[in-house]
């Protein structure tokens, strides 16, 4: 890991985005890039002299602000850049993350109050959707942040295979122990363990080129629904990061429908990493 790309907005939010970055970059040996977006108007870029005057006006506030935001003791020794780019949208974030090679993307967020703070309304959403590059979503103050117990919620298809052999070498990074997780759910989709064993067998023959030593460590979980059996489980185990796969523009990935993956990001006490299928 290289690079870790933190969206700021110099909101409080955001400063627990960039000071878990921290934790992680020094573990990495890897440097942060701050990126603060502006949304002008396509007809404020400079077309007259007042015009352009006042964008290089507000330019320069904004360094001023990342220089006091940036001012930080666990920022040291850490090589930062700081950058401001102008979008009409923040799902552009996931090409800035391809300029700069980010192998990670760190957000703030309130958790179970919703994404008010930073990138108001549902902004924090749509990048978690359309970003190619992990994606973790941290909530609060990071007083005792840690990827020591992670979870990893997955449906155990053959469409996960490539978001499950990214996180587990993600994992290998900072020797996460992690708990593979299965939520049964009842009625037309409950299926039984015998029928579950199959789908695993068939999915670590083919993730794990046909070892099968993490068999025995796939978890079923019987909830009522998928949001509810995460949030149970987690509080179970007492795991400190919980991992699920998106799948891109067109929502959270086969049993995350609607709006589930979503309010388990939203509402999750704990921080969420989300890795696109």
């Amino acid at each position: 890991m290289k690079t870790i790309l933190v969206p700021v907005d110099f909101s409080e939010c955001s400063s627990y985005a960039l000071k878990v970055a921290a934790q992680i970059a020094k573990k990495q040996n890897a440097e942060i890039v701050a990126l603060h977006m502006i949304g002008l108007s396509e007809s404020l870029t400079g077309s007259n002299a007042k015009e352009e005057y006042e964008i290089m006006h507000y330019i320069k506030l904004v360094e001023k602000r990342f220089e006091e935001f940036l001012n930080k003791d666990y920022l040291k020794d850490i090589q930062i850049t700081d950058t401001v780019y102008n979008y009409q949208n923040f799902t552009a974030i996931n090409d800035v993350a391809k300029e700069h090679n980010a192998s990670l993307i760190v957000m703030g967020s309130h958790g179970t109050s919703g994404f008010n703070e930073m990138f108001v309304g549902s902004n924090t959403e749509k990048v978690v959707r359309t970003s190619d590059v992990p994606v973790l979503v941290v909530k609060g103050e990071p007083k005792n942040f840690t990827l020591d117990h992670a979870i990893f919620v997955s449906d155990f298809t053959s469409k996960s295979v490539n978001v499950y052999q990214r996180a587990m070498n993600f994992f290998d990074l900072f020797n996460t122990e992690v708990e593979l997780v299965y939520i049964n759910l009842p009625a037309d989709k409950f299926r039984s363990n015998n029928q579950l064993r199959k789908r695993f067998r068939s999915f670590l023959e083919e993730a794990e080129d046909g070892n099968l030593d993490r068999l025995k460590d796939i978890v079923i979980y019987n909830d009522y629904s998928v949001e509810s059996g995460v949030f149970n489980y987690c509080e179970k185990t007492r795991a400190t990061l919980i991992t699920i796969p998106t799948h891109g523009r067109r929502g959270l990935a086969h049993f995350f429908n609607g709006s589930i993956g979503e309010d388990i990001v939203n509402r999750s006490d704990i921080p969420v990493l989300t890795f696109k299928i």
